[in-house]
């Protein structure tokens, strides 16, 4: 009984690695399967399962088009390249305490300008659109002086600081924008 057991262990375990053997022997040829959007009756049926990194993959520093749209400028951040390149060569002589190319976010830290020791600007930048629009940026420019005592107190910020600030950024992008084009 020992050696028919022995026997049996044996033609298993070759059963085992020849089935092994046997599976790795798959096709290097990648299938492609087409996904019908529309069924005999004209309804849809089923769709192609979308990416979460977008129709064409994650590229964080692409300026290319977006398939689709016709727009340009925004291959893996959420926001539009072209504004946030412009964002951060405008404000490239402000310390940055934050960045958020997702989120469209950037936040500087404060900057005492060397003419006026005395007080210190912060400024915040929403890129809120993957279009290159004009409503597609919102900069918040905040101020402080500093008072006898030697503490930090906000003061008011010439009005249109913000707007100015948003045309240049505005203007920055469309020159990425044409370098890219002209290319």
């Amino acid at each position: 009984m020992t050696g028919s057991r022995s026997s049996l262990v044996t033609s298993i375990a070759a059963s085992l690695l020849a089935l092994f053997a046997l599976s790795a022997c798959g096709s290097d040829i990648p299938v492609e399967y087409e996904y019908p959007t529309k069924g005999a009756d004209g309804l849809p049926t089923y769709q192609k399962p979308e990416s979460l990194a977008g129709p064409s993959g994650f590229d964080l520093f692409s300026l290319g088009s977006d398939e689709g749209t016709g727009q340009t400028g925004g291959g893996g951040v959420a926001v539009n390249a072209f504004l946030w390149r412009a964002s951060l060569d405008t404000l490239s002589f402000l310390p940055l305490a934050s960045a958020d190319p997702f989120g469209g976010v950037i936040i500087t830290d404060w900057y005492n300008p060397p003419e006026s020791p005395n007080e210190r600007f912060k400024v915040t930048v929403y890129i809120l659109d993957r279009a290159l629009r004009s409503d597609g940026i919102r900069a918040n420019v905040f101020r402080q002086t500093r008072s006898g005592v030697g503490d930090w107190r906000d003061a008011a910020v010439e009005e249109g600081l913000g707007k100015d600030l948003e045309n240049t950024i505005l203007t920055r992008a469309r020159q990425l924008r044409i370098q890219q084009v002209s290319q």
